[in-house]
């Protein structure tokens, strides 16, 4: 059920409209603490959602709500969970997104 719902939910952070983007990241910013790591076996579709397009952008609420999602990510889940996902995505990004999951991984 739980890959189901975020099956649906995953396309929104990844909308047009930058409004639905930004609530899309800051309701899934009030899941994270709800689900913690009953939400593994959704982390490998989460984080390129949220961060290939949202930790870049120019848009300052979409990037805050992006890394406020990471942050909570970060404190809600087993980091061992994220390790990998972070990493494989640290080593194609570029800018601020680059620099933002470095320094979460050190």
């Amino acid at each position: 059920l739980l890959l189901q719902v975020f099956d649906a939910f995953k396309p929104r952070f990844q909308e047009s409209n930058s409004k639905v983007t930004q609530e899309a990241l800051v309701a899934l910013h009030k899941m994270i603490p709800v689900l913690k790591d009953n939400s593994s076996p959704v982390i490998n579709m989460l984080i390129p959602a949220i961060v290939d397009n949202n930790l870049n952008s120019k848009n300052p609420g979409i990037y805050a709500a992006a890394t406020n999602v990471i942050q909570a990510l970060c404190q809600h889940l087993d980091t061992s969970l994220l390790l990998q996902p972070f990493c494989t995505k640290a080593q194609f990004l570029s800018g601020k997104a680059k620099q933002d999951l470095t320094e979460k991984l050190a």
